[in-house]
């Protein structure tokens, strides 16, 4: 059972999503907070008890007391292991970079399906990273300037030069938003295979999330 908390300051949102969460039999929301610091107080009550936290948070960008970004940021801090799948009604790409830098794992609009934010869930669980097709490579692009510094990209390009052939190929399709079964899929592998290229990826780039692939990626010039 994977374990679900919902970040939102509108009520209606929260048992929406809680809704729509329970069509999944292998989902469950365990717990639900107004604001990114009620999020913070619950999962430091949670762990003062001993209790499980968490194992996905779906959080809303805009927020009294504390906004999804900020929220976002202090609970990768405290709680690493903790996957953010960010669901906005906003696709300006500034908000999106917001919530990737902070350290979210997904971006999602709020109008998504039933079956598209179970299957989200799901996908973040296992490490990938979600973000909504149209905005995927345009988030990082604008939100992420090229290296100007040329000592710094070509830190950037040294760290990808430890990649062999398969890997670079896996990377550049992480930056284009493809989940492990889509890689799988496009390079004609298993899944299982995938995920472990893209485990040893991290490794070599010395990352801890997903998605920080791909922001390297263009950081360094790669999408050229």
């Amino acid at each position: 059972m994977i374990r679900v908390m919902i970040v939102d300051d509108q009520r209606p949102a929260r048992m929406g999503f809680a809704l729509m969460v329970a069509k999944d039999c292998e989902l469950q929301v365990t717990v639900q907070a107004e604001n990114g610091q009620a999020a913070l107080d619950i999962l430091a009550s949670l762990q003062a008890a001993g209790k499980p936290l968490p194992d996905v948070i779906l959080m809303d960008v805009r927020m009294p007391v504390m906004d999804g970004i900020d929220a976002t940021a202090a609970i990768k801090q405290q709680y690493p292991n903790i996957r953010i799948l960010i669901l906005t009604t906003y696709d300006q790409d500034d908000y999106a970079f917001g919530v990737l830098g902070a350290g979210a794992s997904g971006f999602l609009l709020k109008d998504v399906h039933t079956t598209d934010l179970c299957r989200a869930i799901h996908s973040v669980y296992n490490g990938d990273a979600i973000l909504t097709p149209r905005i995927t490579a345009e988030v990082i692009r604008r939100g992420i300037p090229k290296t100007q510094a040329e000592t710094e990209q070509a830190e950037l390009l040294a760290r990808f030069a430890t990649l062999g052939r398969r890997e670079l190929e896996v990377a550049s399709l992480v930056s284009e938003g493809l989940s492990n079964a889509e890689i799988a899929e496009r390079l004609s592998i298993q899944p299982d295979s995938a995920k472990k290229t893209v485990s040893r990826i991290l490794a070599k780039l010395v990352v801890r999330e997903r998605v920080n692939i791909a922001v390297l990626w263009y950081k360094a010039g790669m999408d050229k």
